[in-house]
């Protein structure tokens, strides 16, 4: 039995590789769960983004308001409204991102046929 790591792992994974890489479906299928991934992970990195911002907004204008001596519910308020407002056009505008890629792909999906 041999250890993970060894050469001969090694050797018998490149192989591997080069046998699946013959096949021109694998291949394809390999790509297409890859791109699906990837674009499930990039609609979660702008909603972290978003989440990011709305805060940072929100505390910004928390600041700004209290730093100019406003009272504090005027300003507690008011970075409320600004935090929820960013918060709403950055989800709306990540799913009009996503809706709009999904509508590319079955055109593309469509036209390719």
């Amino acid at each position: 039995m041999t250890r993970l790591g060894t050469a001969r792992d090694e050797t018998d994974v490149l192989e591997l590789t080069q046998e699946v890489m013959l096949d021109p479906q694998i291949d394809d299928l390999v790509e297409q769960r890859v791109a699906q991934r990837l674009r499930s992970e990039a609609v979660h990195w702008r909603l972290r983004l978003v989440a990011a911002e709305t805060c940072m907004m929100g505390v910004l204008v928390f600041a700004a308001g209290s730093l100019l001596g406003h009272p504090a519910m005027l300003v507690l308020r008011a970075s409320l409204m600004v935090a929820g407002s960013c918060l709403a056009t950055g989800v709306l505008l990540v799913g009009l991102s996503a809706g709009t890629m999904r509508l590319a792909d079955r055109i593309k999906r469509r036209l390719g046929r």
